[in-house]
């Protein structure tokens, strides 16, 4: 029988190696709101929402001659942030809006609704909430259907009026 993983697997945590430490904390604590939870020397930093250990690792760990990789070559495309509600997303997406930090992109994905971001050393952060499963678009045969669709961020930020 070929292994098939656990369906209650997810993805604990991604570790970065950065240029410049200070900037990509600030942005990891001031733009997306983690909190520093350990240091590992002068070279690298954990950051978590909540009483986790780390959900990012930080690093300046890199080769001085090390060069990014140029867009669409092989490497990180985006790693992303599920959060908890649509309110959540809303939250997030507000203080990125009025800190006016430059925003990629905003899917409906049907069956998730996404804002497409970059940090500071051009790394693809997809900020993104679930919809129930049941809401999740179907063909006839039951297979899931993804599609994207611009999202209503004015839309999205009603949430908040709700909250």
């Amino acid at each position: 029988m070929k292994y098939k993983i656990s369906p209650n697997v997810s993805i604990g945590h991604v570790h970065l190696t950065v240029k410049d430490l200070s900037r990509s904390i600030k942005f990891y604590k001031d733009m997306l709101g983690f909190e520093i939870t350990t240091w590992f020397g002068d070279n690298a930093v954990f950051l978590a929402a909540g009483d986790y250990h780390h959900h990012i690792g930080l690093n300046t760990w890199y080769d001085e001659k090390s060069t990014k990789i140029p867009k669409g070559e092989i490497g990180l495309y985006h790693f992303a942030l599920l959060y908890p509600t649509r309110t959540d997303l809303a939250k997030a997406f507000k203080n990125l809006w009025e800190a006016k930090y430059p925003i990629q992109g905003a899917s409906d994905h049907g069956v998730s609704e996404s804002i497409y971001i970059a940090d500071p050393d051009g790394n693809g952060i997809e900020l993104y909430v679930d919809r129930p499963v049941y809401d999740w678009p179907r063909d006839e045969k039951g297979n899931i259907e993804m599609v994207t669709k611009p999202l209503d961020l004015p839309q999205l930020l009603s949430e908040l009026e709700m909250d």
